[in-house]
């Protein structure tokens, strides 16, 4: 595997090769998985394809894996909640419509009105606000992303499928829209995770078929807060090795570990920032802002879109690709097809941060801009995740 050249694929196309493996039917094996009686998906957030060639000396098991593994993208913007979701749906943003990892949503029964609300997708609340207002009443998961999960589909199926998650995530707004379907697994620690991937491989039969979905999360958030390829990320990446390797020793036969991260990541400082909240500029005429460091989605008021886009453009100049909604869109951005709803939720404008620029917001997202490591963008560094297969003696 080389982080260099074309993609084999994208991260919506990992869920639906898993489930072809496994005989589920409407499903096509396109990233060459073949047939298993259980697989097991585990979710590295954070592990890019950049930095597993870099750091490769310090991950020798995930090193030998990538050595005849794939490079996929991860789909736009590259962050957690977005990837999360084309894992567990199959679909890319454009479909199914978790376009950022704070999205303007306008009213459910009028996909196409304004947005009237930032909604935090990692959270489920009110993204910006002082006192986080939990709207998973008010914006249920399974209305914001209506689109049946893989999962759901293996599960009717006859497949037993499992999620193997930290336990706060149990109920979360992002697992019930991304991630329904099967039994949920709460876990505290590297250990019983991966004490419960052997284990929902592990079926009572040859018979019976298992698809278990694990998430690990502390990779990226020691990148967040040390900067990726910092030591403490390196400590973490060869945790993360040796957690797989466990898993990899222990596979029962006839089942497959697939390994792939949700996006890479990109090291700045304050050098590197352009404070929105700061940049007169960069706010008139505009009615909300959404997205992330990486990626910002802007709303703006009646008639502006043309002097909002001018207006970013001059700003930013290289820091940043600027596009209206439906550039980014005919330019393919959120995948070949866009749905309504997921059309309003993107910005009037959009733009993808360059190099290792981040457009922060000190003032609404001061524990964000503070961070180290940042991603969503278009970069190579961003896009390029593993798809790492082992397979059961």
């Amino acid at each position: 595997m080389t982080a260099d050249g074309p993609a084999a694929g994208t991260l919506a196309d990992v869920s639906p090769s898993l489930a072809a493996a496994l005989g589920v039917e409407g499903f096509d094996d396109t990233l060459g998985v073949g047939a298993a009686r259980g697989v097991a998906l585990l979710l590295v957030d954070g592990l890019g394809a950049t930095l597993l060639d870099a750091h490769a000396e310090r991950a020798p098991a995930l090193a030998e894996l990538a050595a005849r593994g794939r490079v996929l993208d991860a789909g736009f913007p590259a962050t957690t909640a977005v990837s999360v979701t084309s894992l567990g749906t199959g679909l890319p943003s454009g479909e199914h419509g978790i376009v950022g990892y704070s999205m303007g949503v306008p009213p459910l029964d009028d996909p196409t009105g304004p947005a009237d609300v930032v909604l935090n997708t990692l959270r489920w609340c009110a993204h910006g606000a002082t006192d986080p207002v939990d709207l998973r009443r008010e914006l249920p998961p399974e209305q914001v992303q209506s689109a049946p999960t893989v999962l759901q589909r293996a599960a009717r199926a006859g497949v037993a499928v499992t999620t193997v998650a930290p336990e706060i995530q149990r109920r979360s707004g992002l697992t019930r829209a991304a991630l329904r379907g099967g039994r949920f697994h709460g876990v505290s620690a590297l250990g019983d995770l991966g004490a419960e991937v052997l284990d929902a491989l592990a079926t009572g039969s040859a018979e019976e078929r298992a698809f278990c979905y694990a998430y690990h999360g502390d990779l990226d958030m020691i990148g967040h807060a040390h900067g990726p390829g910092s030591r403490p990320w390196l400590l973490q990446l060869a945790v993360v090795d040796r957690l797989v390797a466990a898993i990899t020793e222990e596979l029962p036969a006839d089942t497959v570990l697939a390994v792939v991260a949700d996006h890479g990541m990109v090291g700045t400082d304050a050098g590197w920032r352009i404070d929105l909240d700061t940049t007169p500029a960069l706010l008139t005429g505009v009615r909300r802002l959404a997205g992330e460091a990486r990626v910002r989605h802007v709303f703006v008021a009646d008639g502006a879109l043309d002097d909002v886009v001018a207006a970013w453009r001059a700003e930013l100049g290289d820091a940043a690709w600027v596009r209206s909604r439906d550039e980014a869109i005919d330019d393919g951005w959120f995948g070949p097809k866009v749905t309504d709803a997921a059309r309003g939720r993107i910005g009037d404008v959009v733009a993808a941060a360059q190099g290792n620029w981040t457009l922060v917001r000190s003032r609404i997202e001061p524990m964000e801009t503070a961070l180290v490591g940042h991603h969503g963008s278009l970069t190579d560094a961003e896009q390029k995740v593993p798809f790492l297969l082992a397979r059961g003696a």
